[in-house]
């Protein structure tokens, strides 16, 4: 097991008090992050500029390195471009006399110029890429020295800057540190391992002088051991080795195994060590069977890359983790929902975030940052100097297993005359050949560059690929039918010699299939604010798994951000409730995440009379061979709520034949629905012969009795009021929604119903009443009382542009940790009969009525919510009153929490207000 020195972290209260290369690490050296003085430069201040250099007192602020000054936890917090100046005086002596003094830095953004005690040490450009300077020379062992670093940041068009608006990395965004080295030292090395334990390692080593010296591996505990004598010269050089791993144990997210050790150079000046690491991985792609297609692979067997896109972005640090257990649980929650993969989106990731992703087992796709003028000579060669830097930086990773050279064409188009959130009108002028040439020659270099990994010329949403290792495409569409057929017509048009989603005459070869970005987050007009994801995201999941050409999607996103409230996760990381086991006991998202997993080649929701017989087509769909040839068993079931009863009205189970990879059907499995107004959900799982659940799955069924006063299955007789028939109400805010079979009312206020009962002809005896409705609270929105405004979804959104959620008309929060809870008296011709708890106004998956009845596909009308079953008995002396006059008032009393109050074809319960007389 790999330990982490940290010389310096003891009784200390620095961020990010760890080694912050956890993959190339030393022992001897001094964190630098903490405090600094800082003062903003003047405009067109230069290096040049000496007063900075010299005195204390130019310095007007206290920075915390290493967070971007435009940060909460800078301690500056102003998003200004230009020039910031940093100093700082330190006095520090290497371990041992005369060992190489260097000045590390992770990342400063744009462009660096750094002096040591007034002498220049070094300049650097590029946001993103890790550098040092060699201050042997400057540094002083026993005395103060003086750190002086001008950055500037000025979002040039040039500049490769990525997708920073939701919070600039402006300056010093990655950790600083002093690291001593021996005269003659290991600079690089790059591990290239083959799963039969084949170690290839290409390696540069820095020599003040022609000797001889030992290079040496020791890993795993001493378990794997290499040592080479090698002939070093003056100055760089680089040296090529292999080892053998005996019986290795690979690396998977399954199964992240790492071989953690250390280099050693030996030699006449000393030692120097290095802390390391390696995962034992192959990255493919591959023809199964008769297939014209290929998938991914992983140690060569299939992958299905169950992934979301990551921002990377944290209310207070932007870009900037603030701690490493702040990185750790990032990769955490991704492992936790079942999730095996993730794009790191338009940037390099933080090595110590890609260490977690190691160690804990995440597969990483990872972007180049764009640019975002025109992509001329100077630009890309901004470009090209940066994407060289994180490719070497981050080699070594067995996480990362592609590189995104480009996205959605930003950066590639000239003189745009339109620029859309996600394309442009006039895509096929403004990308022009020589720009496609340029980025055709990218993938090629990437690849001589790293063969040992996918790259992508471009992630497209303008069907314009080039020549790429992977096919993939970006799509954001709301709506079953229209996500289905989409997803249909792009499969269909995915074979070697299609022009689809290329362009430029290039043609497709037989590159794996798979979504690079999806979600509804875009699929609707405005937006959809913040609205219940999961309904969406269970269809679109079932759909993608029912095609055995693609092999994975990226889900829009893992966290919300600034202006995109889509994220598994809410930006504080706060959870979101997908309500799935409230559909199915026991399901999760880790369900849709499976490598084996059961289609249901079926709508969502599904209108069907009570009593009809249904048939519901299945498909397998396997991407791994952990069960193949074992015996495995379909288990359903078809359940419904009967007024707050859980009914199975049906059940089976069949042999399951999981022998191969990819989709082929199932039998299929008839069902008959309930004789009865019902939600009927049809759920699946598979088991194994241990009776384990592999996987679940369901659908829905609207089951419609036809009766006016709708049928329940219960003794006695049921009157229907609909929600919407209400007498009066007295709330300062009321609406109706969904077809006027949702009412809402806020703050406080009361709904109030006339309601007659049947005579005595139809019911002789009242002798119990019961009165039934769903209802939730209700949490006023700013909409709902300033009227809704909807924002252009502009390129500006690209750039981090705020949204008010709440003025968005399509919001509707979905089901969180934070409750809106509301307290509702029920009267009876005024006389006080209960008080109902609402705890929530929640919305997700199991509104299912409320997503069923929707009008438009691009436009949400409170979307996944629903309420609470309420029961409330009247009490007998009022039932004894009821049953001689036949007819009361009923009034529903809520507190400052408000109402809502669901009918027939809105909520989760398929009722208007139910009167059960027996």
């Amino acid at each position: 097991m790999l330990t982490h020195t940290i010389l310096n972290q003891v009784h200390t209260d620095i961020p990010r008090p760890e080694f912050p290369r956890p993959d190339w690490e030393r022992t001897d050296w001094l964190n630098l992050n903490g405090e600094w003085s800082f003062r903003f430069g003047a405009d067109n201040e230069g290096a040049g500029d000496s007063p900075h250099l010299a005195a204390e007192t130019a310095y007007d602020l206290t920075i915390t390195v290493p967070f971007s000054w435009a940060s909460p936890l800078s301690g500056i917090g102003q998003d200004r471009k230009g020039t910031g100046w940093y100093r700082r005086t330190v006095a520090w002596a290497p371990v041992n006399p005369g060992d190489r003094v260097f000045l590390r830095f992770g990342a400063v953004d744009y462009h660096c110029d750094v002096w040591v005690n007034g002498s220049p040490a070094g300049s650097h450009q590029g946001g993103y890429g890790t550098f040092e300077f060699d201050v042997t020379a400057l540094w002083r062992t026993e005395a103060d020295n003086t750190i002086v670093i001008r950055a500037e940041d000025n979002d040039l068009d040039v500049q490769a800057r990525g997708k920073q608006g939701y919070g600039e990395s402006r300056g010093i965004w990655q950790p600083v540190w002093l690291e001593a080295r021996p005269q003659s030292y290991i600079q690089h090395s790059k591990f290239h391992t083959a799963i039969d334990g084949t170690v290839s390692v290409q390696a540069r080593i820095v020599s003040e002088e022609a000797q001889e010296a030992e290079l040496e591996f020791d890993f795993d505990g001493g378990a794997v051991r290499h040592r080479e004598s090698i002939r070093l010269e003056a100055g760089e050089n680089r040296i090529e080795t292999s080892f053998r791993v005996e019986s290795p144990r690979l690396w998977s997210p399954d199964s992240p195994e790492l071989y953690e050790g250390e280099i050693r150079l030996s030699g006449n000046f000393g030692q120097d060590l290095v802390r390391t690491y390696f995962g034992i991985r192959e990255i493919g792609t591959a023809r199964f069977g008769e297939r014209g297609y290929r998938w991914i692979t992983l140690n060569g067997k299939p992958i299905y890359l169950n992934g979301t896109l990551d921002q990377s972005y944290h209310e207070t640090g932007y870009f900037t983790f603030p701690s490493d257990e702040d990185m750790r649980h990032e990769i955490y929650m991704l492992k936790r929902i079942g999730l095996n993969f993730v794009r790191i989106h338009i940037k390099p990731e933080e090595p110590r975030k890609l260490y977690w992703a190691d160690k804990l087992g995440v597969l990483v796709m990872e972007d180049m940052p764009c640019f975002w003028g025109n992509p001329d000579e100077q630009a890309r060669s901004a470009y090209e100097s940066e994407a060289l830097e994180t490719i070497e930086r981050d080699y070594n990773h067995p996480s990362v297993f592609s590189w995104v050279m480009f996205n959605e064409t930003w950066g590639l188009k000239t003189d745009p005359k339109a620029a859309g959130l996600t394309g442009d009108g006039n895509q096929g002028i403004n990308y022009l050949p020589d720009t496609q040439e340029w980025v055709r020659g990218i993938y090629q270099w990437a690849k001589r560059l790293d063969p040992t990994r996918i790259v992508e010329d471009n992630s497209p949403c303008n069907r314009d690929h080039v020549e790429t290792d992977i096919n993939t495409w970006h799509f954001y569409i709301n709506g079953y039918d229209q996500l289905r057929a989409h997803v249909t017509e792009v499969v269909e048009q995915t074979y070697p010699g299609s022009a689809a989603n290329y362009i430029g005459g290039n043609v497709q070869s037989d590159a794996p299939l798979m979504n690079s970005e999806c979600g509804n987050v875009w699929g609707v007009e405005g937006g959809t604010g913040d609205s219940d994801l999961a309904w969406h995201y269970h269809f679109m999941l079932n759909e993608f798994r029912r095609h055995d050409k693609m092999c994975g999607f990226v889900f829009t996103e893992l966290r919300d951000v600034t202006n995109e409230f889509n994220g598994y996760y809410r930006l504080d990381g706060t959870d979101k409730d997908f309500g799935y086991d409230g559909i199915v006991p026991g399901m999760s998202l880790s369900d849709l995440h499976t490598a084996d997993f059961v289609v249901i080649d079926a709508p969502p929701c599904t209108t069907v009379d009570a009593g009809s017989v249904q048939t519901v087509s299945l498909l397998r769909s396997s991407y791994d061979d952990r069960y193949h040839g074992q015996p495995l068993r379909l288990e359903w079931e078809l359940a419904y709520d009967r007024l707050g009863t859980r009914i199975v009205h049906d059940r089976g189970s069949a042999a399951a034949a999981w022998d191969g990879y990819g989709v082929a059907p199932l039998d299929p499995v008839q069902v008959q629905m309930p004789a009865a107004d019902a939600v009927a959900v049809f759920a699946v799982q598979l088991v194994d012969a241990a009776g384990n659940v592999i996987t679940r799955n369901f659908t829905t069924f609207d089951v419609r009795s036809g009766q006016s006063e709708g049928a329940y299955g219960v003794s006695g007789l049921t009157l229907s009021v609909p929600v919407a028939d209400f007498a009066e109400q007295t709330f300062a805010h009321q609406w109706n929604s969904i077809q006027n079979h949702k009412v809402s009312g806020g703050e406080e206020g009361a709904f109030a119903f006339d309601i007659s009962l049947p005579g005595t002809n139809e019911q002789p005896l009242i002798g119990r009443m019961e009165i039934l409705f769903e209802a939730s609270s209700k949490r006023l929105l700013v909409r709902n009382k300033e009227g809704a405004r909807e924002q252009e979804s502009g390129i500006h959104f690209m750039h981090g542009a705020l949204s008010d959620p709440e003025y968005n008309p399509n919001t509707y929060y979905m089901t969180g940790e934070r409750k809106h809870e509301s307290r509702v008296r029920v009267l009876i011709d005024g006389e006080a009969v209960a008080t109902i708890v609402l705890p929530d106004d929640p919305a997700d998956s199991r509104g299912v009525l409320s997503w069923h009845y929707q009008l438009a596909h691009n436009k949400l009308e409170e979307a996944g919510s629903y309420g609470y079953l309420c029961k409330v008995e009247v009490p007998s002396r009022i039932a004894s009153r009821l049953n001689g006059s036949r007819k009361f008032r009923l009034e529903l009393q809520a507190d400052e929490g408000g109402i809502a109050l669901y009918g027939r074809n809105a909520g989760r319960y398929p009722l208007d207000i139910v009167i059960q007389c027996q």
